[in-house]
């Protein structure tokens, strides 16, 4: 996104830290990715004392906010020191840099439909949580921009469909088959004003709704004045690790896992 939406970005993080108000959880390691100056670090600090944070920096950071943010984690780390996630690095590996097992709370914003393969980000953030961590993720769904749809306007601005067009069914689903637990799926429209054809185009470009890099207002007349934002948000929980993948509906247990009680009866 460009700097133009920043705002939004950390909108819509606001969002999620209230939806999870109601959310028992013990969180001492969290991976915020992306990861971008803005207020969830506080907000998440607050609610968890002595939070260690590992970071994947939003790819549109300047150097200087790269720096802003490094210094903000540490601070807010109490000084224990992490190194930071790429991004650059997931997208050409398909691996978040982290051990198994190594997060309790993974906070992604707006960050999975500019994949090509959703699923695998979910298998990831599997892979990285402790067992009974939480996923907690928002997304732009299938209805984003509808407005640039029109034939004349699509034509016009050249109009991008989102990397992946999932709705809230869809990743439900794709949550249940990577084994995640109790998901819960929530969807809200947000509409965005515009006094100028600048201004939606600028923002058509930062939420890659349209391809067109040199398109002008003027060499598009007819612009909406609207944008409808489909914001996806949800949750679900790392449950049941030690569980091999289910095969023909049967979950394979690890003997090691299995312990025995011991009944005494009293008379």
């Amino acid at each position: 996104m460009t700097q133009s939406i920043k705002w939004l970005q950390d909108e819509i993080a606001d969002r999620m830290l209230q939806k999870l108000d109601i959310v028992k959880l013990q969180v001492k390691d969290v991976l915020v990715i992306p990861d971008f100056l803005g207020n969830h670090a506080h907000i998440l600090t607050k609610r968890f004392p002595g939070l260690h944070f590992y970071s994947a920096p939003a790819q549109d950071l300047t150097g200087l906010n790269q720096l802003k943010l490094q210094i903000s984690r540490l601070w807010h780390s109490r000084f224990k020191r992490a190194p930071l996630i790429s991004l650059d690095d997931y997208q050409k590996t398909g691996r978040i840099s982290l051990p198994d097992s190594s997060v309790d709370l993974v906070l992604s914003t707006l960050f999975l439909q500019d994949l090509n393969d959703p699923k695998h980000f979910l298998q990831e953030c599997w892979r990285v949580l402790k067992e009974g961590g939480l996923l907690t993720f928002s997304y732009l769904g299938p209805d984003t921009g509808k407005q640039l749809r029109f034939e004349s306007v699509g034509q016009a601005v050249g109009i991008q469909k989102l990397a992946s067009p999932w709705d809230m069914h869809d990743m439900g689903d794709a949550l249940l088959g990577e084994r995640f637990s109790d998901p819960v799926m929530d969807m809200e429209f947000l509409n965005l004003d515009y006094e100028s054809d600048e201004l939606m185009l600028a923002d058509a470009r930062a939420l890659k709704l349209t391809s067109a890099s040199d398109l002008s207002a003027r060499s598009a007349p007819d612009l909406p004045k609207m944008l409808t934002l489909e914001v996806i948000y949800g949750h679900a929980w790392a449950l049941g690790k030690h569980l091999a993948k289910p095969q023909d509906h049967i979950a394979y247990i690890d003997p090691n896992q299995i312990q025995r009680k011991t009944r005494i009866d009293s008379d």
